[in-house]
């Protein structure tokens, strides 16, 4: 028998999905019932999943009527990256530098102190697991198969994020990256030709970071927002 909390968190999960597929599109509205009718399960873990959504920013609650899947802007897209991008700016900063006694003592348990546990996990077992990931998201981004993406990318991210050994960080960099996929999804989808224009960096990432290069990192975590920035928001800015 499947217990009721994961029950809930087996909804919450096939929910998410259909939002990052654009299946369940931004500004459809519907109720527990439908959702419940649609699963075949009763209202209560139904209604959970649909509160632990709206936590995550993937829905509005609709007073009295039910649930509307949230609509970001291009505002809020370009926020997000500018977020994501100082957290890990903030995680990386000093391994760069040439970090003295004095240098380590003062970052012991600031952002740098954060990215040596990440380069210290990288152990064979987990770099293998990472690198597999990596490599599917990679092929996929070449062939512009964007569900295969999103799903190898976010597992992707969510185990080098895992390597921080910060659970806060790492669901906030979790919640940045879905939020931005539902936002980008629908604006993708309208470009015929994704084949090959999709970002494919993850191994030059993983690299640098088994390198121990936070440098290298940080460049290619720049370039990879750049490159999100100006496949979406230039498509938005100038939809012809």
């Amino acid at each position: 028998m499947i217990k009721r909390s994961t029950l809930r968190a087996q909804i919450a999960a096939a929910l998410r999905d259909e939002i990052l597929a654009g299946r369940l599109a931004t500004g459809r509205d519907f109720t527990v019932k439908e959702i419940a009718e649609q699963y075949g399960v009763s209202a209560t873990p139904v209604r959970e999943a649909l509160v632990d959504l709206a936590a995550q920013g993937l829905l509005d609650v609709e007073q009295h009527r039910g649930f509307r899947v949230h609509e970001f802007t291009l505002a809020d897209y370009r926020a997000m990256c500018e977020a994501r991008q100082l957290v890990v700016d903030g995680i990386f900063q000093g391994l760069a530098a040439d970090a003295g006694p004095a240098a380590a003592q003062a970052g012991a348990t600031g952002p740098p102190a954060v990215a040596r546990r990440a380069l210290g996990g990288l152990g064979p077992e987990v770099l293998t697991s990472v690198r597999r990931r990596a490599d599917a998201a990679e092929r996929a981004a070449r062939a512009g198969d964007l569900d295969v993406l999103i799903a190898y990318d976010l597992r992707f991210w969510r185990e080098l994020s895992g390597l921080l050994g910060n659970a806060y960080i790492c669901d906030f960099l979790d919640r940045l990256r879905v939020q931005c996929w539902v936002y980008a999804v629908p604006v993708l989808r309208a470009d015929p030709t994704l084949r090959g224009r999709l970002w494919s960096g993850h191994n030059a990432l993983l690299d640098a970071v088994e390198a121990g290069d936070a440098r290298a990192a940080r460049e290619v975590i720049a370039t990879y927002n750049q490159h999100a920035l100006s496949q979406v928001g230039a498509a938005e800015d100038d939809p012809a």
